[in-house]
């Protein structure tokens, strides 16, 4: 119980995709004896506004992504609640660090959204994702399948560019899961695709946020799906160390409760081999270091 010490990837019912509430999660995080935990609730900020507004006149079933929408108001409302609980866990002593964050999704597809997000003062931290390229569905929804090696090298191209430009803008604290659609790609689909091609972007990628003082995280959300690793795995937690990276965090990615603190043991001790002795965690975007 002890070595699952923190989780600073969580979503709850505030992200549409989740089913927990935030005071279940909460509960579950304090009966774990979680040190620091953190939700981040989804805010693909390409999604900022409710449906209606990107299609007038369309149903909801007419688009693959429809329940995005919205996300703006899903993100600010999930705030609101965990600031109000970063005040109640506070004023009752508890032993548990909370942290209020986000997970913003593709913020240079709607930078003014993305900076009014990243600007919000009652955050303590922000996860920088990227789900979808620009113009395509995200990476759940594509049907790899179908696609030819040239296509698939085409998409993870595009992806790792797309990543690199949101590393250079640099509004939040960490990347989140760097190989993410591996998830689909391999896990789902049972492709087995090499990232050797991508490595000269990968280590660019990991050079930008290092100059900009921004960190990874290992998402152990892989374990418990049919990929059966983290995102990244070792090869590149070891990468971004040996290129002088220190800012780290590991979070499950939960959905629900009963995920909550899956995979983080096993992520501690990625990060021991990856030769980190510490953990990061945010208090108003300042990292402070936790020993493993």
């Amino acid at each position: 119980m002890e070595n699952i010490m923190m989780d600073l990837h969580t979503h709850t019912s505030f992200s549409p995709d989740a089913e927990s509430s935030l005071k279940e999660m909460a509960q579950r995080a304090q009966e774990l004896g979680l040190r620091c935990f953190a939700v981040t609730d989804h805010c693909d900020v390409n999604f900022w506004h409710p449906f209606s507004h990107y299609f007038p006149g369309k149903t909801e079933g007419e688009i693959t992504d429809a329940m995005m929408y919205g996300s703006g108001r899903y993100a600010l409302d999930s705030i609101a609640a965990q600031h109000e609980l970063k005040e109640k866990l506070a004023l009752s002593g508890s032993e548990m660090k909370f942290f209020a964050g986000v997970e913003m999704g593709q913020p240079l597809q709607n930078e003014e959204m993305a900076l009014k997000l990243a600007e919000d003062p009652r955050l303590d931290f922000i996860i920088g994702s990227h789900h979808m390229n620009m113009g395509v569905d995200d990476f759940y929804y594509l049907d790899y399948g179908r696609m030819s090696a040239q296509e698939l090298n085409s998409l993870m191209t595009d992806c790792f560019e797309q990543m690199l430009e949101m590393c250079r803008w640099g509004k939040f604290d960490v990347l989140g899961h760097l190989t993410y659609p591996l998830r689909y790609i391999s896990g789902e689909y049972g492709i087995e695709l090499s990232l050797d091609p991508y490595e000269e972007i990968i280590r660019e990628i990991f050079c930008t946020l290092i100059r900009n003082g921004k960190g990874i995280e290992i998402n152990t959300s892989g374990l418990r799906q049919k990929y059966g690793r983290t995102f990244p795995e070792l090869r590149y937690v070891k990468l971004y160390k040996e290129l002088g990276g220190q800012i780290l965090t590991v979070g499950s990615d939960a959905h629900r409760t009963g995920d909550l603190g899956k995979g983080i043991p096993e992520g501690i001790e990625l990060a021991r081999a990856a030769g980190f002795e510490y953990l990061t965690c945010f208090e108003r975007h300042e990292p402070f270091f936790v020993k493993i």
